[in-house]
């Protein structure tokens, strides 16, 4: 996967900043950090708050997964979109009393120009005239897909190239007008289409791979994959 964006695993994680609840963590914090933040303690001054941290790595993007709720402050927000034209806030906590900030936070203190998703389901925020569409990050969007292709393969392993394929096969389905809209995500309203694509290219993989047992390899694997979905309604029998 690594190999594939071009960048080893050490150079990807020096782009990765975490913060947990004593501030920033750095090199200087390593003899009292447990084992799996070591690998992420760069050399910094120590921070001791998300804002000091925001301020001083100046990222691109801010993801929210620890649960703590309304830790994306509007201070936060306010200086992610200094440093950027368009903010990537993802608050991932859920339920919604602990996500980070909700929808309506986020748009209006980045002034309409955050992209954001959340793990919490949003109503749509109208903000200077422009109706925003919440994406709600969830993992359901993945794993019926996946599963899928991995089914209709055969498929003897699950490698990480076939995680990513899936990652790009929804990414692809996102069109301008959803990101217009405030989407980073095509609409959950057309799952199965979503799932079925995901599939295909989750499948194709395992299949350029030589892990798939499915053999011959079906021509159309979209199609393919639609025709092993099931449709959850009852025959009519009158």
């Amino acid at each position: 996967m690594f190999f594939q964006a071009n960048v080893s695993v050490e150079e990807a994680r020096k782009k990765i900043w975490l913060v947990d609840s004593k501030g920033l963590i750095v090199a200087s914090r390593e003899e009292t950090l447990q084992p799996f933040k070591k690998r992420y303690a760069h050399e910094h001054e120590p921070v001791k708050d998300l804002l000091g941290a925001v301020k001083a790595i100046r990222p691109t993007a801010l993801i929210g997964s620890a649960g703590v709720g309304q830790s994306f402050t509007k201070e936060v927000i306010e200086v992610m979109s200094s440093i950027n034209e368009r903010p990537i806030v993802l608050a991932l906590s859920n339920p919604t009393s602990q996500s980070e900030c909700t929808a309506e936070q986020a748009y209006t203190w980045s002034q309409g120009r955050a992209i954001f998703g959340s793990g919490s389901p949003f109503d749509p925020v109208k903000y200077n005239d422009k109706l925003f569409v919440p994406a709600q990050a969830n993992n359901a969007y993945i794993f019926p897909g996946f599963g899928l292709g991995v089914v209709i393969s055969g498929a003897v392993r699950v490698s990480d190239d076939m995680v990513l394929a899936a990652a790009e096969a929804l990414a692809e389905q996102v069109t301008p007008e959803h990101i217009e809209k405030g989407l980073i995500y095509p609409p959950f309203s057309i799952i199965r289409k979503i799932s079925a694509n995901i599939a295909a290219h989750v499948a194709a993989k395992a299949y350029d791979l030589g892990m798939a047992t499915q053999l011959p390899r079906p021509k159309d694997l979209v199609k393919y994959a639609e025709s092993c979905m099931y449709s959850p309604v009852y025959r009519s029998y009158r």
